[in-house]
This record gives structure tokens, C-alpha cells and sequence, in this order.
């Protein structure tokens, strides 16, 4: 017999059972990267986490003769909502075994929730902060999950989704740079030089986390801000925000870093990350002192780099920001040493970047796919 039954977020055992399903879901499968329970277990957190300071959600795990076969987490973000003028729901944290049954049983808990609430339509997946990652994978399975930064599933997915009526909303591709083919057209160098020799644009790069740190209100600020004509946009609050850059410092290199500024005024940046894809895989999702240890060696020694923060606020494309940014791109896999690059999830609303990239030496390598369904 199949049921679909709300999680209990303040039962502890209810929350390691959702939380553990995606584990067991996945046992054995080497593109896999677990995340950190923790911060699964802090998405389920009513209490904690910023996102239900101005919005809500329920979660929901499906069971089979007992045994657990699926969940989901239904949220509506009144931020987005409000900013956008739309009743849109979001759907996250689905995971589900190749059963269209549980799926369907799964989705119309999600179009309930909503129904009830007045949403229209229906939108994920979808999570509760900005480096959650966006869509299902559809294609690029060989490909290693790049950390927690992205979704990894399993190809039937996209099948589950377009069987119960979803299509497609938005898709995410991520490209894949090698140090020794990213090259820019002279052009955009040339432009780039001209612009750093007015004075006005500046390169500010970081010695430490600890001067990371001071910066990082300004950071998330401009994080917020660049990002403002995306799909995804929506004001974030300081909460949210705060979250963001506790998540970015706890795996930067502050080398990584680097703030484009105009007047002194940030108004773009370029943040990558090590991959520490393995030191995560090694260690289940599970924070020790040893799982710690193991992360920050794994830092030390990855070959692979994940880009995942790459923009110029609008006003200041026309200028020659958007040239700068290139420029430094280019430096950084050029001189730091790092042999593989992923440009994680660049939005296809984001044409030009993607042509760009292209033109420079990159190669679209991965999709995700968010998807919509109106109720």
C-alpha cells in the first residue's frame, strides 16, 4: 500500500528518515556528492532557517508496504511572489524511486498544498537559498556532481516530472573549461586593459578569510544586487544573506575571490570554489573532526575548481564591466594552477555569458532543467 505522509519537522527521527532516504537512495553511485546532513536537517528547520522568517513549506515522505520510496518539500516564497507580482509555489528535495505511482502520489501533495493557498503554478526544483541549485539533471550524467552546488539524480527523473504533466520552465547549463583552451578574443582583453588604465574599475583581491569577513556584508549586498534581471531574483533578506556567506567561507580560497569596484563601489565579482567533491564522498555527509581535516586537505590538492559566482551589476555592462570580469576569469585558470574549471549553472536567460563562454574555449557539459506546472 501506498501513503504520502507530512513530516513531522520537530521530530528528530522524522527528520533523519527524510533526510537519510536520499542517502540510501543513492549508495554506490560515484557521481554522487552527499551533502551535509546538517544543512538538509537545517532546510527542514522551521526555526532556523531564514527562509521561513517571511515564507513557509511542508515535507512529505512516501511509504510502500512501510518502506520509505520518495519525498518532497512543497515552499512558497512570499519575497518572490511579491517582487514578481505571481502565485507561484517551488517544489525542493524531491527524491524518488523509479515509480511513477509514488511520484504522482508525491506531486499531488505538492498541487494540494498550493491549491489551498491560491498558487497558480507550481515551479522546481527549486530551493530555499541561492546555492542550492536549480532543476533535475538531464543530461551530462557521467559528469561528477560539482559538491552541494548542483542537483545530481538519476536520468528516469525527467521522465517522473514530464509524465505528471511538468514542462519545462528554465534550464541551467554548466560549462566546462580547460586551463590549457580558455582563451579571449584580443578584443576583450584590449577593452579590459583600457578600463583598468582609466582608474576607475579596480581589482580588490584577499589576503585571508579573516579580511573576507570584512568585506562580506558588501559581498552579499552586490551577490544580491548583480543578479537582479534573473529568473531566479528575488530580494534577499540579511538572514538569507548571512547563510550565503557562511556557506561560501567555509570552502573558499581566499585567492579565489576577487571584487570588481567602480568609485569604490562594488558592482561585480568572481567567486570560485576548490572541489571537494571526494572529501565529501568520503565521508557521507557527516561532519567530524576528521571529515573537517579531510575537506581542507582535499582543497589543497583538487585539480578541479568550481565557478559559481560570475557577475557585473546591469548599469555597469556598458562600461567595460563586463569585459573586466572576462579578463580576470581568464587570469585566474591561467595562473592558479587548477587544470579543470565548471562555470556551474549559467541560466539560459543569461545568452550572452553562455556565448561568450563558448567563444572563449568552454563547452556546455551539463543541464539542469527546472520545470513548471500550472494547477
Amino acid at each position: 500500500m501506498l501513503t504520502v505522509e507530512k513530516v513531522n519537522t520537530e521530530s528528530r527521527n522524522a527528520v533523519a528518515d527524510f533526510v537519510q532516504f536520499q542517502y540510501d537512495l543513492y549508495q554506490g553511485v560515484p557521481q554522487f556528492c552527499p551533502p551535509f546532513r546538517s544543512d538538509i536537517k537545517l532546510m527542514l528547520n522551521k526555526k532556523k532557517h531564514p527562509f521561513f522568517e517571511h515564507s513557509n513549506g511542508e515535507f512529505y515522505i512516501a511509504r510502500k508496504d512501510g518502506k520509505i520510496v520518495g519525498r518532497i518539500g512543497v515552499l512558497i516564497n512570499t519575497l518572490f511572489n511579491q517582487y514578481h507580482q505571481v502565485k507561484k509555489g517551488q517544489f525542493y528535495l524531491f527524491e524518488c524511486i523509479d515509480d511513477q505511482e509514488v511520484a504522482d502520489a508525491l506531486f499531488e501533495k505538492a498541487y494540494e498544498y498550493c491549491r489551498e493557498r491560491g498558487i497558480e503554478d507550481l515551479v522546481g526544483p527549486k530551493g530555499l537559498s541561492a546555492f542550492d541549485g536549480y532543476g533535475i539533471q538531464i543530461e551530462g550524467f557521467e559528469n561528477h556532481q560539482m559538491m552541494t552546488m548542483m542537483n545530481y539524480n538519476f536520468p528516469y527523473y525527467a521522465r517522473l516530472f514530464e509524465h505528471a504533466g511538468f514542462e519545462k520552465e528554465v534550464d541551467f547549463v554548466s560549462c566546462y573549461i580547460h586551463r590549457d583552451n580558455f582563451n579571449l578574443p584580443p578584443k576583450i582583453s584590449e577593452v579590459a586593459e583600457k578600463v583598468i588604465e582609466r582608474g576607475k574599475f579596480r581589482i580588490k583581491e584577499f589576503r585571508d578569510k579573516k579580511e573576507i569577513r570584512q568585506w562580506a556584508t558588501r559581498i552579499g549586498e552586490a551577490y544580491n544586487n548583480t543578479f537582479i534581471n534573473n529568473w531566479e531574483y528575488y530580494p534577499m533578506t540579511q538572514g538569507e544573506i548571512k547563510l550565503l556567506l557562511d556557506n561560501l567561507l567555509m570552502v573558499v580560497d581566499p585567492k579565489l575571490i576577487k571584487i570588481i569596484t567602480y568609485n569604490e563601489k562594488i558592482v561585480g565579482f568572481l567567486i570560485a570554489f576548490p572541489d571537494v567533491t571526494k572529501a565529501l564522498q568520503r565521508h557521507g555527509g557527516r561532519i567530524t573532526p576528521w571529515g573537517i581535516l579531510d575537506l581542507f586537505r582535499e582543497m589543497k590538492k583538487t585539480n578541479w575548481v568550481s565557478l559559481n559566482g560570475a557577475g557585473v551589476l546591469p548599469e555597469y555592462h556598458g562600461r567595460g564591466g563586463n569585459a573586466l570580469l572576462y579578463y580576470e576569469m581568464e587570469k585566474a585558470i591561467k595562473d592558479y594552477g587548477f587544470e579543470h574549471w565548471e562555470l556551474t549553472q549559467v541560466a539560459e536567460t543569461a545568452v550572452q555569458m553562455r556565448k561568450d563562454l563558448i567563444t572563449a574555449g568552454g563547452r556546455q557539459y551539463k543541464n539542469h532543467r527546472v520545470y513548471h506546472k500550472r494547477l
